[in-house]
């Protein structure tokens, strides 16, 4: 049964108000890929009643009070993808369609969703209950922020909402201790993972530069952002607060690193990994026929690419789920109707970061002044792919399962990481988990801008590339390589690009069609340094591309002209 969505639903219940109304920017996929599922479904495993606004028309009160007011709060989030990504190109052009939008025409997500949102309940109910905002765009505009679509830098997304609560990061445990506090009239402010407006300073919590201060001056934005990406790690993170007017944004400590078996628990909760009958009438929602099939593994990733937002979203820490878990959760897959054998994913941010994660880390919190894949593997990261090997196997002989691909990436220098299980592990990919392209995220081959984006040189991937082919040979596969590669990047040229292109047809016989023009999304180091035009690690001035049309040329560069060779 699907979380209720209209008057009809609830009356069908016999609810005469919900406890919870969540408000979403997706179409409802009641699925375990989708946070505001996620969410709805962990609050009704404790006893509330949850039900769900899907795309509300911002211009009129039908679908906003179609539910009735909450008891306790509204809980907002701009879906899956943030709005402005999902809403524009790199490029600033609006795009046509939209994946989580049934019938797939971009014309139902407003653009700053959850401000959007938040002002609609106020307008429509005045002195309602709470307003509770998460998910990705409220997570990465927690404090100020650099707003590549307005090139200016905007204040927390709590204040322009006129939001009460703001959860950061993955917010299940937070979200239940709001509904907890709220529904037993206690204190919530000293709950984890959330950030709230105050006119005062908690005691001990680190105080940021202001919102006056980082809106003039390049270095105080520079230490705002290494103050809250320092302070992201649940062992070793103090609370923060940044004045925004007269008051302040306060954001306490982020909730303790998931276990295996707390997510065991999220993911064995019954999902109908389908959409919401009422809009699968309207059209075709693309974004299902990726997810509906696919498996999540893990979480979090310990990449930390600078242009990369899951550090500051989903943490530094990869939380995997027990073998028992996903095959229970093949299991149920099977018993769908429309499912033909496929598991179209079995991964997560990084599929082959599943099973491992490093001791020190894990007892002591992320280190500050290392990272765990760049410039290298660190020697305490005991990348090990036997544990995802052992699942491949264990899921592959669920009765019913015929298929699985590992469709979520991987990153290519953890293989060469793994002297022991490494290439049997590409192997057995090569052989039963890819339809015929496997994917890999080099983005460059400079050096230079390799550095600044956080990620390992050009020989890892030469030296992949050659065991790539020496495995495709030996067992007679016709396999391919899929290069994602970044143009426009803080430090960028065009000569860059021109090299890139040359290295391509040179090394990789190929002038790969994964090509994206960088777009500073807030809540990444990358982003700030498009706006201040500084290297924040070595303090050096860089080169930063922001004429449109010159960020257009870089990814020109890479066009294909003419037959691709293998």
């Amino acid at each position: 049964m699907f979380l209720p969505t209209t008057e009809k639903e609830l009356n069908k219940l016999g609810w005469k108000q919900p406890d919870i109304i969540l408000v979403t920017g997706d179409a409802y996929i009641d699925s375990p890929f989708i946070g505001v599922s996620i969410i709805g479904r962990v609050l009704e495993a404790e006893g509330y009643k949850v039900a769900i606004i899907s795309q509300p028309d911002i211009y009129c009160d039908k679908d906003i009070k179609a539910l009735g007011e909450p008891r306790l709060f509204w809980g907002i989030t701009s879906g899956s993808v943030d709005s402005m990504i999902s809403n524009y190109t790199a490029s600033g052009k609006k795009r046509k369609s939209d994946d989580f939008t049934p019938g797939g025409v971009n014309n139902k997500r407003p653009d700053r969703a959850v401000i959007a949102y938040s002002n609609l309940i106020r307008k429509y109910f005045k002195n309602t209950v709470p307003i509770v905002i998460g998910g990705i765009e409220a997570s990465l505009r927690r404090i100020s922020h650099y707003d590549f679509w307005s090139d200016q830098i905007r204040r927390s997304i709590l204040f322009d909402s006129r939001a009460d609560i703001l959860v950061y990061g993955m917010g299940e445990k937070s979200i239940i201790s709001i509904a907890e506090n709220l529904d037993k009239g206690k204190d919530w402010r000293e709950i984890k993972g959330i950030c709230y407006s105050s006119n005062l300073v908690p005691e001990d919590y680190i105080i940021l530069p202001s919102h006056a201060d980082v809106k003039t001056s390049g270095k105080s934005f520079t230490e705002m952002f290494r103050l809250l990406y320092e302070n992201a790690d649940p062992f070793t993170a103090k609370g923060l607060c940044q004045q925004q007017d007269t008051r302040y944004i306060v954001q306490n400590p982020p909730q303790p690193t998931y276990t295996t078996q707390e997510l065991d628990r999220i993911h064995d909760l019954h999902f109908e990994r389908d959409a919401h009958p009422d809009l699968k009438k309207i059209g075709v929602i693309k974004a299902l026929d990726t997810i509906r099939f696919s498996i999540p593994t893990h979480r979090g990733c310990y990449g930390e690419c600078n242009f990369c937002s899951i550090s500051v979203h989903q943490g530094r820490t990869v939380t995997s789920r027990s073998h028992e878990s996903i095959i229970k959760e093949a299991q149920e897959i099977t018993k769908i109707k429309d499912f033909k054998g496929t598991l179209l994913d079995l991964g997560g941010p990084t599929a082959n970061m599943y099973g491992f994660e490093c001791s020190i880390k894990t007892e002591k919190g992320a280190c500050r002044n290392k990272r765990c894949l760049y410039p290298a593997v660190c020697k305490n990261m005991r990348v090990n792919h036997k544990p995802q090997t052992e699942l491949l196997k264990k899921v592959n002989s669920v009765p019913g399962v015929k298929n699985i691909f590992v469709a979520s990436g991987i990153r290519h220098d953890l293989i060469l990481a793994d002297k022991p299980n490494g290439i049997s592990y590409l192997e057995r990919i090569l052989k039963k988990h890819t339809s015929g392209q496997l994917k890999i995220a080099p983005e460059h081959v400079s050096n230079r801008v390799l550095d600044l984006m956080g990620k390992p040189d050009e020989k890892g991937l030469l030296e992949f590339k050659k065991f790539f082919d020496s495995i495709t040979d030996k067992l007679k596969l016709e396999r391919f390589l899929t290069y994602y590669l970044m143009a426009a990047h803080p430090g960028c040229t065009t000569g860059d690009m021109t090299k890139l292109r040359e290295f391509c047809l040179k090394n990789l016989r190929i002038l790969p069609r994964q090509i994206q023009i960088f777009t500073p999304s807030p809540g990444t180091w990358s982003s700030v340094m498009y706006h201040t035009e500084i290297n924040p690690f070595s303090g050096e001035k860089i080169f930063v591309e922001k004429k449109q049309a010159e960020r257009e040329n870089q990814k020109k560069k890479l066009v294909p002209h003419g037959t691709n060779k293998k």
